[in-house]
């Protein structure tokens, strides 16, 4: 389970039934439509996609997620040798059984995505699934060695988990309701809730890549990785954290003050992600030994954590009709 990452498997599975349960159920419920007919009807939209072809692309978006941390650790035994003195693969288990996980996850994951496409009338969106397998592919290999582009590829993909679910829900709801409703108001909505919450995803991954190589600094220069740190040196490291830290808390109060302005939201926002990140913030500048850093970083997984979560009261205040 370690060789997975089985809690953040979790994360991923929990993060995308967030965002269809909490998010996308509550919009489509406060989205009346005029069905055609005589005489018309008016009701609220549903999912197309069923709960459990749903299933099946949470299970392989996890099967590719698990199959690029296996062949993470893979490329990675020198490395985590000396940041931690200690690997999996090559001690519990052998290179050749990791390769073979490695293969096997990713071929489920790429047979369950593509299946999911044909369920929706895209097959051709299953190519996704093993664009998404080679990029951590080559992540591996060769771009988390170079100058912050495994650290982009990384926040990129983890953004991807939650629009992963507005595309697949979203194609068939247009799809169908487009055809049966006069005056249909688009899926574009969902996009723009989801793709908050993937932007936020992004941001933050981002900075916790960048933690994580001052982390593995000592690690990454003994094998010729040019990362930020390496490169750059830890004084243009820490400020380039602070200030994607600082644009991030400015993102997250100019969203609310455009288009929620609810008070719970300004006090989780508040609470819960601003006062972590000036934590973070403080814990970088000052920072000095790996365990610092190290620290900053889980803080950073805490802040991740309630971000997902926000999707909760999110659905709740939508439901109230108090914000849409």
């Amino acid at each position: 389970m370690t060789l997975v990452r089985l809690p953040n498997l979790l994360v991923v599975a929990m993060t995308m039934m967030l965002m269809r349960y909490a998010i996308l159920r509550p919009l489509l419920n406060a989205m009346p439509v005029t069905l055609a007919g005589e005489p018309p009807v008016v009701t609220v939209m549903t999912f197309q996609l069923g709960w459990f072809d749903f299933v099946i692309l949470v299970i392989a978006t996890c099967l590719i997620t698990a199959a690029g941390y296996v062949i993470n650790d893979y490329f990675d035994i020198r490395a985590d040798f000396i940041n931690r003195g200690s690997v999996i693969v090559g001690n519990t288990i052998t290179r050749r059984m990791a390769m073979m996980y490695h293969n096997v996850l990713n071929i489920l994951g790429v047979i369950c995505g593509t299946y999911v496409s044909a369920r929706i009338g895209y097959v051709w969106l299953g190519i996704f699934f093993v664009l998404i397998s080679g990029l951590l592919w080559f992540y591996s290999t060769t771009y988390k060695r170079q100058f912050l582009i495994g650290n982009i590829i990384v926040a990129i993909l983890v953004a991807m988990v939650p629009m992963m679910v507005v595309i697949y829900d979203a194609a068939p709801i247009y799809a169908f309701y487009s055809q049966v409703t006069a005056g249909f108001p688009g899926v574009a909505i969902l996009f723009y809730w989801v793709g908050g919450f993937a932007l936020f995803a992004f941001l933050t991954t981002l900075i916790r890549e960048i933690i994580k190589d001052m982390e593995d600094c000592e690690g990454d220069r003994e094998t010729g990785r040019r990362t930020l740190p390496v490169v750059s040196g830890l004084i243009t490291c820490k400020s380039v954290v602070v200030v994607l830290s600082l644009f991030t808390v400015a993102a997250l109060y100019i969203v609310w003050f455009r288009y929620l302005t609810d008070r719970i939201t300004l006090a989780y926002i508040t609470v819960l992600l601003v006062v972590p990140f000036a934590l973070v913030i403080f814990k970088v500048l000052t920072g000095k030994e790996q365990h610092h850093f190290h620290n900053a970083s889980r803080l950073m997984k805490l802040i991740m954590f309630f971000g997902i979560i926000y999707a909760l009261v999110a659905g709740a205040i939508i439901t109230s009709g108090k914000i849409l």
